[in-house]
């Protein structure tokens, strides 16, 4: 029976961790680390990864953008360089879920990138992609197996892929995979896995539903908490306007100097489509990227972002955890969410690696609801401002003793009826069956 225990991670050390080098990494794995340019290791990574390394389930709770990717995939790609093997048929080594289609090729271009000196081969199974061929990269063989939780369940249902050989579990996001409603799916999943293996859980926040996942998948889990230690330095303001007023604070915003590329969240599919038609004829390069979009669009769109050939991307809460760009210097929300957590995850878009960024909400008066929930979860106060428009409230007179006495109305003159017709229309009325009153 698997346990959960908040075991702290080794307490306070007293040489701090400079170089991957002292984690105890492989040389191939410090060579691609220096070759991408990363020298000194983040909180969570100088934590976790001698925890994985030694061989312990793990539960992680970090803010996005705190280096997160690389805590898990260094570790998973120094264990199984160090027992290399063909890859097995459709029998992958080691599994990486993540919540959507964006955030899962993310994790394969790191993955690709820190293990590009190993032999070990990785693959990448998403919805909206064509099905055919990842079963033939299935049968190829990899050793590691990047994925979103739908398409995998569609996969193992049709016998393509085999969950026995996965000695290194990874579920990233997994806050947000239950959001999404992918418990079923993840529950299916985790019943093929083998009993003996190791557990990876991230995740930016703890809500009861992942302290059951963990204590039913876990098994006496090193906790890694590192949110206050790696805050990210994001300048959050609000500003209050009308809901028909917000494009033209959003073309003011984009206008300015400071903006040198931004991301746009808006709370609905047609509504990224409207901001972006907005933004484009008011002279700025935009594109839309949400779930009515195909997979090649998206892909085309985000590729299009990082280059620089789009300045503003506008997008629905599926990017809110799957774009990790450097020098993204605003994020805009265009609609406030209504999960105040995915507000936390929006933002984390801007400041990334230790840069600043700003973070602009536009808040209209219908939704000062979801302001209030997200100044709860974050401790922040944005209050109100001068420039919000509130409705002026009715004054109210004083009672005073009216001493005119009050006019009566007219009243309508009304024809004269013989007493005895009214009589005779009473008997009348009064026989009809649904006039009779109930015994």
């Amino acid at each position: 029976m698997r346990a959960f225990a908040k075991t702290p991670c080794a307490g306070p050390r007293k040489n701090i961790v400079t170089t991957f080098s002292k984690l105890g990494l492989s040389r191939p794995i410090l060579s691609a680390l220096a070759k991408e340019g990363h020298e000194t290791p983040t909180p969570i990574q100088t934590k976790a990864i001698p925890a994985l390394l030694a061989g312990h389930d793990l539960l992680g709770l970090a803010q996005t953008g705190s280096g997160k990717t690389a805590a898990f995939t260094l570790p998973l790609l120094h264990k199984l360089s160090e027992t290399p093997g063909k890859a097995q048929s459709m029998r992958p080594r080691a599994l990486i879920l993540t919540p959507t289609r964006e955030l899962a090729g993310q994790v394969r271009e790191r993955v690709a990138a820190y293990g590009a000196q190993t032999k070990l081969r990785n693959g990448l199974v998403i919805g909206g992609a064509p099905i055919a061929k990842q079963k033939h990269m299935l049968r190829r063989g990899v050793d590691i197996l990047i994925a979103t939780p739908g398409r995998l369940e569609d996969l193992m249902k049709q016998k393509a892929v085999h969950l026995d050989a996965v000695e290194i579990l990874v579920l990233d996001e997994v806050d947000q995979m239950l959001d999404m409603g992918f418990i079923h799916a993840i529950r299916a999943i985790t019943a093929k896995l083998p009993e003996n293996r190791q557990s990876v859980f991230f995740s930016a926040t703890m809500p009861r539903e992942i302290a059951r996942l963990a204590n039913a998948l876990l098994n006496d889990p090193v906790r890694v908490d590192v949110k206050a230690e790696a805050r990210p330095k994001i300048a959050q303001s609000v500003l209050f306007v009308g809901k028909s007023e917000k494009m033209g604070a959003l073309i003011k915003i984009a206008g300015e100097d400071a903006f040198t590329c931004g991301l746009v969240f808006s709370r609905t599919k047609h509504g990224a489509d409207k901001i972006t038609k907005s933004l484009n004829a008011a002279g700025f390069s935009a594109q839309a990227i949400h779930g009515n979009r195909s997979q090649g669009q998206r892909e085309r769109a985000l590729k299009a972002f990082k280059r620089g050939d789009t300045r503003i991307l506008v997008a629905t809460d599926i990017a809110a955890r799957g774009i990790d760009i450097q020098g993204v210097s605003h994020v805009i929300n265009y609609d406030l969410p209504n999960v105040p957590e995915t507000y936390v995850h929006r933002i984390g878009r801007t400041a990334r690696a230790g840069a600043a960024g700003i973070a602009i909400s536009l808040c209209s008066p219908e939704e000062r609801s979801e302001l209030r929930n997200i100044e709860r979860l974050t401790g922040e106060r944005f209050g109100s401002s001068n420039n919000e428009k509130r409705k002026p409230r009715p004054t109210q007179k004083r009672f005073q003793k009216n001493t005119r006495k009050p006019q009566r109305k007219p009243q309508r003159s009304r024809p004269k009826v013989d007493s005895a017709i009214v009589r005779e229309a009473d008997k009348a009325v009064a026989g009809l069956s649904f006039m009779k009153q109930a015994d």
